[in-house]
């Protein structure tokens, strides 16, 4: 899994949208697709593509098969962005800095 899978991923409005949805909790495809104009297919693929890149992870329970965030998935994204929040203080300092200029 890489970033870049992880972004793909993301990148679909309604796959961010099930993740969305799964980021409060566990749930079953059927309790994904509540609210959602998606058909039982697409809401495989979607969660077969979330899957796929690390971000969701499945246990099957009886007949059901349960999804839910995958926590590492999530780590790989922390440690992608840990790398550049040391670059934002230096830069909003120096936005407000240029902007303080710009209204003198």
């Amino acid at each position: 899994m890489l970033e870049q899978d992880i972004f793909k991923a993301l990148a679909d409005p309604t796959r961010r949208g099930i993740f969305e949805k799964l980021a409060a909790g566990r749930m079953n495809a059927s309790a994904l697709r509540m609210g959602m104009e998606i058909s039982q297919p697409a809401m495989s693929q979607h969660l077969s593509v979330l899957r796929q890149a690390g971000l969701v992870r499945e246990e099957r329970e009886g007949r059901f098969v349960n999804y839910e965030v995958d926590p590492e998935g999530l780590a790989l994204i922390a440690r992608w962005l840990a790398k550049y929040r040391a670059y934002w203080p230096a830069r909003v300092e120096a936005l407000e800095a240029l902007l303080q200029d710009m209204d003198q």
